[in-house]
């Protein structure tokens, strides 16, 4: 009887434990403690944005051009509290898909190791938002009950495919976006640095996911490689309607159906979105995870 580890080969296992191993380095290299790395007691200054008015949903919108700059700097303080309120969503969902990957693994493994390494990292990520939602003074906004629900059926049955697909896809827009916001002078510097946190230690979570995806998808059988390429396309569609909280418009004394329809009419928005998820949909290509159908329902979303 093949044991988890046996059906990938032993070349494939040596090569798993070398990428665990270099990211186990990298992991002593860089890694960070928000509580001591950043300022919490500072203020926050004046005039500054609490995310770039570019990434903001409504950018360049009618309603946007209409809006005063101080309701564009606010709907952008609630955004960037409606993201750290998802980031710790997903952050949650994460940890309980790596556990559940490396519960049948070699428990002394490189591998193994470097997946509790990064539950560590998101730990770490998910109090550093939490301590951010609570300086910015807004409120938390969860997702909504039906993807909560949904989530908790995902996170306790999908294959490990999909799991990392779900991971890549919530690291991958993010972090694009993280990265014009660390560098950004015009951002609060507390944002700037919760983002240049994040952005270092994601990067190697992205490697490992994609590296294990890579093996997954070229050992999956035809069923397997069939409900992976479904599932795919609905977790696109999913992401884009949980990755702004609609109470934010209401919230920023906008009107809600309003925002949203002018949201979703957007091309900034959905250049975005796409720029955003461009290298994961070149990645999801070369590995084979799109269907005719799943690649509809991204371009569908915005995605592609």
């Amino acid at each position: 009887m093949k044991t988890p580890e046996s059906t990938t080969g032993h070349a494939s296992l040596k090569d798993r434990e070398k990428v665990a191993e270099r990211l186990l380095r990298a992991s002593a290299r860089h890694s960070y403690d928000p509580d001591r790395e950043l300022d919490w007691d500072a203020p926050f200054e004046p005039g500054k944005w609490f995310w770039p008015p570019e990434l903001v949903s409504l950018y360049d919108t009618p309603l946007w051009r209409r809006m005063s700059e101080e309701q564009r700097h606010r709907l952008a303080r609630i955004e960037s509290a409606a993201l750290a309120s998802i980031g710790i969503w997903f952050e949650i969902v994460v940890m309980q898909l790596l556990l559940r990957h490396i519960y049948d693994k070699p428990v002394a493994s490189n591998h193994v190791r470097y997946a509790l390494t990064e539950v560590a990292d998101e730990c770490r990520h998910s109090m550093m938002f939490a301590r951010f939602l609570a300086k910015s003074g807004t409120p938390v906004y969860p997702v909504s009950p039906f993807t909560h629900n949904l989530t908790r059926l995902f996170k306790s049955t999908s294959n490990t495919a999909c799991s990392l697909i779900f991971t890549l896809l919530c690291e991958e827009v993010i972090d694009w976006m993280q990265r014009l916001t660390f560098p950004d002078d015009r951002v609060q510097t507390l944002v700037r640095g919760v983002t240049r946190i994040h952005v270092i230690e994601e990067a190697r979570h992205v490697r490992y996911a994609k590296e294990e995806l890579r093996r997954q998808l070229a050992g999956a059988g035809r069923l397997e490689l069939g409900l992976t390429r479904a599932v795919t396309g609905e977790l696109g569609r999913l992401f884009v309607r949980s990755f702004v909280n609609p109470m934010v418009y209401p919230d920023s004394g906008l009107d809600r159906h309003t925002a949203l329809r002018q949201t979703r009419a957007s091309e900034h928005r959905r250049e975005v979105l796409r720029t955003g998820a461009g290298r994961l949909t070149g990645f999801l290509e070369e590995v084979g995870a799109f269907d005719r159908r799943s690649r509809g329902l991204w371009r569908a979303a915005g995605l592609l």
